[in-house]
């Protein structure tokens, strides 16, 4: 099947993943065929969802019992069995629920992906947000193969020294990132299963509930982590505005305060995630996307 993949996947692909990206795009279409076959639902395709996410290809699709669904198609790097695992221990509770899966794909119920938290105004998202979010916490199952929260910002370390080895001004604000994450993760207060990427775009609209998270990038860990990135949401718009520090900083207390979480503990994951974003956004070639987490970051 001819997909044309949105640019903005195409994009991102190549940042993560170099050549490796364009073999991927390449069997893209027998990679379609493949995940439409291997469902058992006998899934039709409605359309591509543009601009869409930088992990996944997405369609809307209609199964043969009239069900409206939407496939995702990912490139193994982007560990989909992780998300696949993830979905199932939540099965609908307050995130996607998962249809059925093949290769590399997953069939979910289609949601609204044209109405994200981000279309209401910023009270009111950060509101649902904080609803949305607290329901994916809980135990993770049995024997699971997610990494940890040190795991994960263990590997993010090296490239943020990295960049601040070659931007030498990022220095300070790297080394405090590390140092935030060196008093946090040992001991973790919790280890809860947790979204990954949590924000206002990743909740959509749906029918069986107003609100619902897709696209995780699953991990355990400790809470506040997980709501770090969405202090950081709609950080263009805090940058923009003249009480942008001080609003970014009443937003960690509304938000710990909120969830019950201890405000040293969000601000710190907070300032490590605003700066990992920054720096990998730098490598990446994404300047202005990386100067406002910076300048975010260094607000903290």
């Amino acid at each position: 099947m001819d997909v044309e993949p949105p640019q903005r996947l195409v994009r991102a692909l190549g940042e993560s993943y170099g050549d490796a990206a364009a073999d991927w795009l390449a069997r893209l279409p027998a990679l379609t065929e493949q995940a439409l076959s291997s469902t058992g639902r006998e899934p039709t395709v409605d359309r591509v969802v543009a601009p869409g996410g930088r992990s996944a290809l997405v369609l809307l699709v209609t199964c043969s019992d009239g069900t409206p669904a939407a496939l995702k198609i990912a490139p193994s790097g982007a560990a989909p069995e992780l998300e696949r695992a993830a979905l199932a221990h939540w099965n609908g509770w307050g995130a996607v629920r998962l249809l059925a899966d093949g290769p590399d794909a997953l069939l979910l119920e289609r949601l609204h992906p044209e109405v994200s938290l981000r279309s209401l105004p910023e009270a009111r998202a950060l509101l649902e947000a904080a609803g949305t979010v607290r329901r994916l916490w809980v135990a993770p199952p049995d024997g699971h193969g997610f990494e940890t929260v040190a795991e994960r910002t263990a590997r993010q370390a090296e490239p943020m020294r990295a960049r601040a080895a070659a931007e030498p001004s990022l220095e300070p604000l790297v080394s405090a990132a590390l140092a935030a994450r060196g008093e946090l993760i040992d001991p973790s207060p919790e280890l809860l299963l947790l979204h990954g990427n949590f924000r206002q775009s990743k909740v959509l609209a749906g029918e069986r509930a107003p609100w619902l998270a897709v696209g995780p990038e699953p991990l355990v860990g400790e809470r506040a982590y997980d709501l770090a990135r969405l202090v950081r949401d709609r950080v263009e718009d805090l940058i923009a505005s003249p009480g942008g520090a001080a609003t970014a900083r009443r937003r960690i207390g509304k938000l710990a305060d909120a969830l019950d979480l201890e405000h040293e503990r969000l601000r710190g994951w907070t300032l490590f995630r605003a700066v990992e974003s920054g720096t990998r956004a730098l490598a990446a070639g994404r300047r202005r996307e990386g100067e406002l987490s910076l300048e975010f970051a260094d607000w903290l």
